[in-house]
C-alpha cells in the first residue's frame, strides 16, 4: 500500500530538509532510488519525481548506477526551486502543496520510522480471505462433491 498522504509530506520533508545531515545522505538516496508508485497522492508523487530528476547526478548511460547529488547547494537550490516556482515541478502543483519543503518533520522521524516507510512503500494489501471456518467448509466440500461416500477423489 503506497503511502498514504501524511507520510508522503514527513517523507518529502525528510528529503528536502536533512539533506546536509551526513546521517542521513543514504538514506535519501536509497529514497530517491524508489519507484514513484510508492506515493500515492499524485501531488506528492509529482514533488517526488520533479526531486529525483533534479537531484540525479550526472552518469554514464551505460552501465553506472544511478547517483544522486545530496547535500551542498545543488539540493538546495533544487528544492529552492521547487518551493518559489512551483509550476516548475508542475503546472497544476500550487504554492501551497509546496509549502512544506525544506521543514524538518520532526524529533518522531528517526531511523525507525524510515524502516517502517520502506515496508509502507512497499506493502501490498493481501486480498480478502475468507474467514478461517467459512473457506475450508468451503473447501472440503468442493473436493468431496460428486465423489460416492466411501471412496476418496483419488481412486
Amino acid at each position: 500500500m503506497p503511502l498514504d498522504a501524511e507520510l508522503g509530506k514527513k517523507m518529502l520533508q525528510l528529503v528536502t530538509s536533512r539533506y546536509d545531515d551526513r546521517h542521513w545522505r543514504k538514506k535519501i538516496e536509497k529514497t530517491l532510488s524508489l519507484p514513484q508508485s510508492g506515493v500515492s497522492d499524485p501531488t506528492q508523487q509529482q514533488i517526488f519525481m520533479y526531486l529525483k530528476v533534479g537531484l540525479k547526478a550526472y552518469k554514464s548511460r551505460r552501465a553506472d548506477p544511478d547517483s544522486w547529488i545530496i547535500g551542498g547547494f545543488a539540493t538546495k537550490e533544487v528544492v529552492d526551486r521547487a518551493k518559489f516556482q512551483p509550476q516548475l515541478v508542475d503546472s497544476t502543483v500550487t504554492k501551497d502543496d509546496v509549502s512544506f519543503l525544506g521543514s524538518d518533520p520532526g524529533p518522531e522521524v528517526d531511523e525507525a520510522w524510515w524502516d517502517e516507510m520502506l515496508v509502507q512503500w512497499f506493502d501490498v494489501p493481501e486480498e480478502e480471505k475468507p474467514a478461517e471456518g467459512e473457506g475450508e467448509d468451503q473447501a472440503a466440500e468442493s473436493t468431496s462433491a460428486g465423489v460416492p461416500e466411501g471412496k476418496s477423489a483419488k481412486t
